[in-house]
């Protein structure tokens, strides 16, 4: 009661965070009661405990939880009442479930049961012993350490990556991202899946014998995980999650600070802290100057793919123009026929053809709603021979203010509804002699946009 009170003084706002699960006494106080509840309170306590979502986190447990209570995310447990044999077995078998990427679980010991802990081993580990071996961490899991450590050595042999010890944040910070960019590299695809794997078994066998492993060792393994860790971080964004530089800034400088106890700030990217987007100038420029060419050119397809995505919600001839040019330029870098600095080049022009697009919209007078209309009404290049500007702008504005108007969940739910849809589009078209003879495929591009917009509108 002692540790719950003095938690919640330190930390006031934890009462949904921290609980005592302990039994009543009738020589309990008062104060008591609240706080230690009847059965089905503990039972309730359980039952959030488990749940990953409960904002219940830490529990203060007196003999129980024990015998068949499983919670595979409990990663951490202190002790500090004496046990020893088949309880201490069981104590610490709350925290070694697997549950993800949880490395393992960590006991914290405040009353010296190792000694205890080892002859309980003993007692009560025979199968384990044969079955996997030794479980001596300076026998097992240091070596193993080691031989990760090697692997990832293997794996850069070819880049220089010295200047990350000793040196400053901003040295440590480019030295990262200088093996991302090794790794990026097209010829080195299995490389990069190699070392993404080797990567985070060092990090997992580090986690087990980090207390006996060297400094210098330590910090090697500080400077692997901050690249697997950019390295995933690049490489499974995109598909409309938006791209934050300053987010993957944050990374490094929290795993420097975790790993070799650096508080120092780095920026990728100069000074900035926004997030980036294909309508900052100043930003593609940056990217234009990265002596990391790969790493460039996989930040420029991630942030086109995210407005490309965008695109393919919202306006269907944009994204079908768009895709082609970024998926063609791709092709021809895959298969050798571009370098680094061509396919930047391209992919610059193609980041500057979406902003010039958006531009475009602003300078008719037209929402994105109303240019993507525009865009699906304007689509085959012989149109505007056949009315003025003037008149495909009015065109545009009518039938985005008559689907506004008629706008109704049933278009998104049922066909025939869809299909009243359909027929008020083409009456709308037929009265303004939509589309010249000859060019009735128009009409479909412009039917597809409309069920786009039905199918994307909040209603």
């Amino acid at each position: 009661m002692k540790t719950y009170k003095r938690i919640l003084e330190i930390r006031p706002g934890w009462e949904e965070k921290v609980a005592v699960v302990m039994t009543a006494s009738n020589k309990d106080p008062e104060e008591w009661h609240s706080i230690i509840g009847n059965k089905r309170h503990k039972e309730e306590l359980a039952t959030k405990f488990k749940d990953n979502d409960s904002p219940l986190k830490i529990a203060i447990v007196v003999d129980m939880w024990l015998t068949g209570f499983d919670v595979p995310s409990l990663a951490t447990m202190y002790v500090y009442k004496p046990m020893m044999g088949y309880n201490l077995m069981q104590a610490i078998a709350r925290v070694n479930r697997v549950f993800r990427d949880k490395e393992g679980g960590l006991v914290v010991d405040y009353v010296g049961i190792a000694g205890a802990l080892k002859q309980a081993m003993n007692d009560y580990t025979v199968r384990d012993k044969k079955n996997y071996g030794n479980t001596d961490i300076a026998k097992i899991a240091y070596p193993k350490f080691q031989e990760k450590l090697q692997v990832c050595r293997d794996l850069l042999h070819e880049y220089d990556y010295s200047a990350f010890f000793g040196g400053n944040e901003l040295t440590a910070g480019r030295t990262i991202t200088g093996a991302v960019n090794f790794l990026m590299d097209r010829k080195r695809e299995k490389d990069r899946e190699s070392y993404t794997k080797e990567a985070l078994l060092l990090k997992q066998a580090l986690s087990l014998c980090s207390s006996i492993a060297e400094e210098d060792e330590r910090e090697e393994a500080a400077f692997f995980e901050a690249v697997r860790v950019l390295l995933m971080r690049i490489l499974n964004q995109g598909g409309g999650k938006k791209l934050s530089l300053p987010e993957i800034n944050a990374k490094i400088n929290e795993l420097l600070k975790q790993s070799i106890k650096s508080d120092g700030v780095i920026n990728l990217f100069s000074d900035k802290e926004q997030d980036f987007s294909l309508f900052d100038p100043k930003f593609l420029e940056e990217i234009s100057k990265m002596k990391e060419k790969n790493l460039a050119v996989e930040l420029l397809k991630r942030l086109i793919a995210e407005q490309v995505h965008i695109y393919k919600r919202t306006n269907l001839v944009k994204s079908e123009k768009f895709s082609e040019i970024m998926q063609s330029a791709m092709n021809r870098y895959l298969n050798g026929m571009l370098t680094n600095e061509e396919v930047i080049q391209e992919m610059l022009n193609l980041a500057k053809q979406i902003r010039e697009a958006q531009k475009a919209g602003e300078d008719l007078g037209l929402t994105a709603d109303e240019l993507a209309f525009y865009d699906a009404l304007t689509k085959p290049q012989a149109i505007k021979d056949f009315y003025e500007n003037e008149e495909l702008i009015a065109i545009t504005k009518e039938l985005a203010d008559t689907l506004r108007r008629n706008r109704t969940i049933d278009w998104q739910k049922r066909e025939s509804a869809r299909a009243r849809m359909r027929m008020m589009i083409k009456k709308l078209l037929k009265s303004h002699r939509y589309p010249p003879e000859g060019m009735d495929d128009a009409v479909a591009t412009v039917m597809q946009q409309c069920e786009l917009w039905a199918d994307n509108m909040e209603i």
